[in-house]
């Protein structure tokens, strides 16, 4: 689940997926701006068949934390 979400994470940013690790986030990826966040969500959204809410959406901050948050939704 963690390569996978982390490769989806890479590609929707444009970057090598090599760059992005567990701890990568907005603060640490130059081209991790609000308008790409939204795009990672809703390009999870669709890889994963999901809808997030509200509250998950506040929640996915920073990689570990959208890795998390997919693991809780999909591995339930």
């Amino acid at each position: 689940m963690q390569t996978r979400v982390l490769n989806l994470i890479a590609n929707v940013l444009g970057v090598a997926p090599d760059t992005i690790t567990i701890e990568s986030s907005p603060d640490t990826v130059e081209a991790w701006d609000s308008l790409k966040h939204m795009n990672i969500i809703m390009a999870l959204e669709q890889e994963f068949d999901i809808q997030l809410d509200e509250e998950q959406l506040a929640y996915m901050e920073n990689a570990e934390l959208i890795v998390e948050t997919m693991k809780e939704i999909v591995c339930s």
